[in-house]
């Protein structure tokens, strides 16, 4: 098993561990959807998803030697893009409670994109900035109405 079967099955275990733990939350006596609906959700696509990583990796056709093995290209780390990352992060969670859920998050989520893949044209900065907008999900609130 490979360092993704073996992430894979830490993140599916993490995951069943905390639907367990689902079990626990309140119910709704008003609403189909209560505060268990989202969290179990969101932990049973992990838990699928990690099922699928530990799959893949085992149904990988693996090199028959370890000589083979390193006539492959070693992996590249970007770390300053790690870093960076982080940092923009960072500025969205201070930026919050200064400037509000709508601008904070509309800058974090152009930022992150111009970050991760650097727009070189109008056009590309002008898709940045639409997806950007798009993506955010307008809670309720005075400026939208609903």
């Amino acid at each position: 098993m490979t360092r993704d079967g073996i992430a894979g099955l830490i993140c599916l275990v993490l995951a069943i561990g905390m639907l367990v733990l689902t079990r626990g939350l309140p119910q709704s006596s008003f609403v189909p959807v209560g505060p268990d609906f989202y969290p179990r959700i969101v932990l049973i696509i992990m838990a699928v998803l990690s099922a699928m990583m530990i799959a893949s990796d085992m149904m990988r056709k693996r090199p028959p030697s370890t000589a083979a093995a390193t006539d492959t290209a070693p992996e590249t780390r970007n770390y300053p893009l790690v870093a960076t990352t982080f940092a923009v992060f960072a500025g969205y969670v201070i930026l919050l409670p200064l400037t509000g859920y709508r601008v904070s998050t509309f800058l974090f989520m152009a930022a992150l994109q111009a970050v991760i893949d650097p727009p070189r044209s109008a056009r590309r900065w002008f898709v940045v900035l639409i997806s950007a907008l798009v993506s955010l999900l307008l809670p309720r609130g005075t400026w939208t109405g609903w």
